[in-house]
């Protein structure tokens, strides 16, 4: 169910060079979260279907096993014969529809923790990008005052600067971890 979103996600992985920014990193994020909510949307649907496929047969195989069990009893070998091969087909199509929807609940609940994660990481990383911006809109804040001759007080620029891009590094790094630990979750689906 997954593989289409999890091809995309490679492909623009894959295309991408390093983003400059954190917007685009919680760009791409919110686009896999987005086709993420529609996949596990189909899968409750698909899962939806089947259960009520397997209500459907379940009833089929009782009102069968009913004939047969009437025809037994004004002993019409025949068609108690007949009934019997139905009921065993029906029995097989059940069994085979109760282990589709058990294998559907589980893929289901597995798809919907990961979207969960994937929100949380979301998250995190709108966060980091929040503080990105607010950091550029001070720096940019000083170097205008600057240009008016303010000059920042008690700063030492070099060492601000280091600490602005040891900072920058940081959150560039937690969030490429982000964007691979997705990427592993999304390959396991």
């Amino acid at each position: 169910m997954f593989e289409r979103l999890r091809d995309a996600l490679q492909a623009a992985l894959e295309a991408a060079t390093p983003p400059p920014d954190l917007r685009e990193i919680a760009g791409q994020m919110r686009d896999a979260v987005v086709q993420a909510k529609a996949g596990v949307g189909a899968m409750r649907e698909a899962l939806e279907q089947a259960e009520r496929e397997l209500v459907h047969q379940r009833a089929e195989r009782d009102t069968t096993v009913r004939r047969r069990d009437l025809a037994a009893g004004i002993e019409d070998r025949e068609t108690v014969e007949v009934a019997e091969r139905f009921v065993a087909k029906q029995e097989e199509r059940v069994a085979v529809l109760e282990r589709k929807v058990a294998a559907q609940r589980e893929e289901l609940a597995l798809a919907e923790r990961d979207l969960a994660e994937m929100h949380a990481q979301l998250a995190e990383v709108t966060k980091h990008r929040a503080g990105r911006e607010a950091e550029r809109s001070r720096d940019a804040a000083w170097a205008s005052l600057g240009s008016a001759g303010v000059d920042r007080p008690e700063v030492d620029l070099e060492q601000e600067h280091l600490r602005a891009q040891m900072d920058r590094a940081a959150r560039e790094a937690a969030a490429d971890q982000a964007l691979e630990e997705m990427k592993k979750r999304m390959g396991k689906s």
